[in-house]
C-alpha cells in the first residue's frame, strides 16, 4: 500500500511548480523584448539626433524620397525627388519640379561638384544651375555639413515622442523625435527656406534616420508648407559619374 504524500512534499512540489513557471515567463519575456531595444534606451533625444547623423554620414549610400504635401499655389520649385545619393557626395535620380504652374519630371545626376539634367524640350544631358529651379545640388544633399545629417545636429528643443513598430513585417522599433530648425540650416536643402522649422524625424532602434518631415515657409511669400524626406536601402552601394 503507497503512504500518503506529506505535507512538506506538497509543498515542494507546488514550489518547483512555480519556479518552473517564472522560468518559462522570463524566457518568452527575453525573447519578446530582445528586439524592443532602442538607441534611446540611455540616451537623450539629442545624442540618438547625433547618432542617426553619423550614421547617415557613414553609410555608403540610400535611397532618398522627397515630396510636397502641397506646393504653394505660384511657387516654383520641387514637388518630389527620388533617387540614390551615395558618399563621397553623388547622387543619381529624378526630381519633379514645377515652373510655370507645370509640372516636369527632370532626370538628374549630381557629381564631382556639377550637376546634369534632362530639361524640358532640351534633348540629351545639360550642364546646370540647380538654384535656377529652386533646388541644391543633390549631391550635396549627403553632404556632413551641408546636406540632411546636418540638420539633426542644428535642431533644438528637441523631444522624444512614442516608439511603434513598423519596417518591414513591423519587425522595428521606430521613434519620433521633435524639435526646431533654424532656416539657415534648411537653405541647404531648400534655399530659399526662411524662419525657424519644425521638424519630426522618425529613427529606427539602431540610429537610422528613417524620416523628417520640415514645415515652415519654403518660399518667400508663400504659406507654411511640409516636405517629407524618407531615407531607405542604407548601406546601398551605387558608381555614379558624369553622363
Amino acid at each position: 500500500m503507497t503512504a500518503p504524500r506529506t505535507r512538506s512534499h506538497a509543498t515542494r512540489t507546488r514550489r518547483l511548480a512555480a519556479l518552473l513557471v517564472a522560468g518559462v515567463a522570463t524566457l518568452a519575456l527575453t525573447s519578446c523584448g530582445g528586439d524592443d531595444k532602442s538607441v534611446s534606451d540611455g540616451r537623450s533625444p539629442e545624442q540618438v539626433l547625433a547618432l542617426a547623423g553619423k550614421t547617415l554620414d557613414e553609410t555608403s549610400g540610400v535611397q532618398i524620397r522627397l515630396a510636397a504635401k502641397e506646393l504653394p499655389s505660384g511657387v516654383q520649385g520641387i514637388e518630389e525627388a527620388s533617387g540614390v545619393a551615395t558618399h563621397p557626395a553623388a547622387f543619381d535620380g529624378t526630381i519633379t519640379v514645377s515652373l510655370s504652374g507645370q509640372s516636369f519630371d527632370v532626370p538628374v545626376i549630381a557629381v564631382d561638384g556639377k550637376v546634369y539634367a534632362q530639361v524640358p524640350l532640351t534633348p540629351g544631358w545639360q550642364d546646370v544651375d540647380p538654384t535656377d529651379y529652386g533646388a541644391p545640388d543633390p549631391a550635396q544633399l549627403m553632404s556632413a555639413d551641408r546636406g540632411f545629417s546636418s540638420l539633426l545636429g542644428a535642431t533644438t528643443h528637441v523631444e522624444e515622442g512614442d516608439s511603434v513598430r513598423g519596417g518591414k513585417d513591423n519587425k522595428e522599433v521606430l521613434t519620433e523625435y521633435t524639435g526646431t530648425v533654424p532656416g539657415s540650416a534648411v537653405k541647404n536643402v531648400i534655399p530659399s527656406a526662411s524662419g525657424d522649422f519644425h521638424a519630426t524625424y522618425t529613427i529606427s532602434a539602431d540610429g537610422e534616420l528613417r524620416e523628417a518631415a520640415l514645415t515652415g515657409e519654403f518660399y518667400p511669400g508663400s504659406e507654411s508648407m511640409t516636405y517629407t524626406i524618407g531615407f531607405d536601402e542604407y548601406g546601398t552601394e551605387k558608381a555614379i559619374t558624369a553622363p
